[in-house]
């Protein structure tokens, strides 16, 4: 039994091909939306490529870009068959490619879906990326005059300020670090000296922060030195009162970026995905309502089209065991060739 059967006469048919050859042009155009999806997304990983540690990050948005150029070959050849299915003679030359093509496309569609979960399962991977990346340029902040690090304080200082954000996952990450140059620190004096030596690995700690950590939304000037100790300043309770620090993390600043970013880019592919599908399933009906149209030798006559011809699980069924007679079929062609090389040696 056909699964979603429908009748189609000759004018429902040619207002079908009509319709869709209008919808392949307009997946022409989805198909470079999806193009500048990637390239939009690919742009905005690239941008901040250095807080991120090596991943498998660009592997979404080189998907999109892909799929982006697959759509609009596809469509644009879907346009083309469904313009001359308008005639019966003309379907004659697309009889045999047209059952292809679908195939093709159903593929297609398929990395269409895949690609729109893809964008919303990257939190996770993105997540990891940054926690590194950011440990490392923090680490490196201090470099101004190593070949290769020199940027990573203007970047780190850029990424704070324009997200409101302070450390990986809050201000204290700058306690654990040595975030200022020993070229900056006077050895002449004994307190430098001193925290020095008072380190195992001989690096100048101290609870403060970068300038960039500052909230400029506080009426207090900023607090960045001595953070932890109250007797440093006026009326002043690190433990009770609200510091003049960005409070929230520049990982958890990033990543809800991001995550934003990739949802947006995930819904419109999955709607992209949905109009695909009902492209295609127009295509399907065109095409077995034609073929039905040539069984009855009546061009002008009704037809049904389907999506399948049988149900689906008969259509699995059947399916399955073409490719396991194909596989008997290759085995077969393995033991012949065998034979033919190495032939049996006669016992008399």
């Amino acid at each position: 039994m056909a699964v979603l059967p429908i009748k189609l006469t000759k004018t429902n048919r040619d207002k079908l091909a009509q319709v869709l050859w209008v919808l392949n042009w307009i997946s022409v155009v989805t198909g470079i939306i999806l193009f500048s999806l990637g390239i939009f997304l690919k742009v905005e990983i690239n941008k901040r490529q250095d807080l991120m540690a090596e991943s498998q990050l660009q592997s979404v948005p080189n998907m999109l870009i892909a799929v982006g150029l697959i759509a609009c070959v596809i469509n644009f050849l879907g346009g083309k068959i469904c313009y001359d299915c308008v005639d019966t003679n003309k379907f004659l030359r697309w009889k045999l490619v047209m059952l292809p093509y679908i195939i093709c496309t159903f593929f297609f569609t398929l990395s269409v879906l895949v690609g729109a979960l893809m964008c919303y399962s990257m939190h996770g991977q993105l997540e990891e990326a940054l926690t590194l990346g950011l440990r490392d340029a923090m680490r490196y902040y201090k470099d101004t005059d190593t070949p290769g690090r020199c940027f990573l304080k203007r970047t780190v200082d850029q990424l704070q300020i324009q997200f409101q954000c302070c450390g990986n996952k809050g201000y204290r990450d700058w306690f654990q670090i040595q975030w200022v140059s020993n070229r900056y620190l006077d050895m002449s004096q004994r307190e430098v000296v001193d925290r020095l030596r008072s380190n195992v690995e001989g690096k100048y700690l101290m609870d403060g922060v970068p300038f960039s950590c500052c909230n400029v939304n506080s009426p207090r000037p900023c607090i960045q030195y001595q953070i932890t100790n109250n007797s440093a300043y006026f009326n002043y309770d690190y433990q009770t009162e609200e510091l003049n620090l960005w409070m929230r993390g520049c990982r958890q600043a990033l990543l809800d970026y991001y995550t934003n970013i990739m949802h947006s880019v995930g819904l419109t592919v999955l709607i992209i995905w949905l109009f695909e599908l009902s492209v295609l399933t127009g295509v399907r009906y065109l095409q077995t309502s034609l073929e039905n149209v040539l069984r009855q030798g009546d061009p002008e006559s009704e037809s049904d089209g389907w999506l399948l011809e049988n149900s689906f699980v008969e259509t699995a069924r059947s399916n399955f065991n073409i490719i396991k007679h194909l596989g008997k079929f290759n085995q077969i062609n393995i033991s012949t060739s065998v034979s033919l090389i190495y032939p049996p040696k006669r016992l008399f």
